[in-house]
């Protein structure tokens, strides 16, 4: 191939993006990443690093500058359902908290370790057209930072830039298991709202929000409300969300201590797996499988999908394994791991209150800290659903609390 072909590009340079150049760069190959923001910059996020995905920053050799922010640590998750209260430990020995750093911090971060491993970094850059054909190298054109058209080719061309993704959008892939928007959100960040470390989830019939801590001494609350009341309260956030907190009157007298830092930033997101790989492309994190943000589950998937993506086109690149055999391996582990925690993420956003069965196990898990920490590990991803929900530890729950 040519000397000015790279072996990977990789649009959009986030929390999918930059660790794929990351990996990538750091195993040899040539690698541009390009995004059309430049950082450090905002976007809409709940900005939230379960267990799971802090134990990648620790394996990435990024967890110490994340925590040298002075983002505070999670190490504890509380769940409000108005009869029942759980509180629980979300983590492993090994990765044992959460942490939600803003994203002008965290996405800064990942960029320059894409940069310090050999990645070719370009910001401002605007990809219009991305073209793939079997056999012949992958191509991007575009804009520079200065308005100059730009045409660059690569083996493969990793589209990781997000649910409206231009890479995806140029291959058309498969969408299944597709579920409309459910909910809807806004957040901002307060200050004089401490929460001890706390991630602290509410949930009322209808209506749902959220607080945990991130930089500057400043706490992020987000609440939502399903899709289908969008317009009916489009014009009044502060007043909705308001009438929403007032559910947990405990809740309701802290926030009245506390002061609005920022506006309130919303949005609503569709559900859908993507195929995520033809020949000369691939997608990652939300441009090839989207969630409800309700669980906070975005980084955290990123940054595995991150990690399979870029070991499956190490293992194609580097002529260890066929490129269709390497991807369709990423292919494969990816929907097992995150299909369990997908319709789970469903569920909950449909705002509805529990059933009969699931209210009188939550009632058995309140109390029991054993199962209320394995109830957090479920919601953090840490532990699998089906381990959880398992007949025999759910039977083994309801005994506990039958003897108490």
């Amino acid at each position: 191939m040519p000397d000015q072909t790279y072996d990977v590009i990789v649009v959009g340079a986030r929390c999918a993006g930059s660790p794929v150049a990351m990996l990538l760069a750091r195993r040899g190959y040539r690698v541009l990443v390009v995004d059309r923001a430049t950082f450090p910059s905002d976007t809409v996020s709940t900005h939230f690093i379960h267990p799971p995905g802090v134990d990648a920053l620790r394996r990435w050799g990024l967890l110490e500058q994340v925590t040298a922010t002075g983002c505070p640590p999670i190490s504890r998750y509380t769940f409000d359902f108005g009869a029942v209260r759980l509180a629980g430990a979300p983590g492993t020995e090994q990765s044992p908290v959460a942490y939600a750093p803003r994203r002008t911090v965290l996405d800064k971060i990942l960029l320059d370790a894409a940069a310090a491993a050999g990645a070719e970094v370009r910001e401002g850059f605007t990809v219009e057209e991305v073209r793939v054909a079997d056999g012949e190298p992958a191509e991007i054109r575009g804009r520079d930072a200065g308005g100059s058209p730009v045409v660059e080719r690569a083996r493969v061309v990793v589209g990781a830039d997000g649910r409206n993704s231009v890479v995806a959008k140029a291959v058309q892939p498969r969408q299944y298991h597709e579920i409309p928007p459910l909910t809807c959100g806004y957040y901002s960040y307060w200050s004089n709202l401490p929460t001890d470390g706390t991630f602290e989830i509410y949930s009322r019939t209808g209506r749902g929000w959220a607080v945990c801590p991130t930089h500057d001494d400043l706490t992020m609350v987000i609440g939502g409300w399903p899709y289908a009341e969008l317009a009916e309260h489009r014009n009044d956030i502060e007043g909705t969300l308001r009438e929403t907190f007032a559910l947990a009157p405990a809740f309701a007298e802290r926030l009245g201590d506390a002061k609005r830092e920022s506006r309130f930033v919303g949005t609503s997101v569709p559900n859908y797996f993507r195929t995520p790989f033809g020949p000369g492309w691939a997608l990652v994190g939300d441009a090839g499988y989207n969630r409800d943000f309700i669980t906070a589950q975005g980084i955290t998937d990123a940054f595995h999908d991150a990690e399979l993506c870029a070991g499956a086109l190490d293992q194609a690149l580097g002529g260890a394994r066929r490129y269709a055999e390497a991807m369709g391996d990423y292919w494969t582990t990816r929907d097992e791991r995150v299909l369990p925690m997908y319709e789970m993420t469903a569920q909950i956003a449909s705002l509805q209150p529990p059933d009969p069965q699931m209210v009188q196990l939550l009632t058995a898990v309140q109390g029991n800290q054993e199962a209320m920490d394995a109830f957090a590990r479920v919601n953090s991803g840490a532990t699998p659903p089906a381990e959880f929900f398992a007949p025999d530890n759910i039977g083994r729950i309801m005994s506990r609390a039958a003897q108490v």
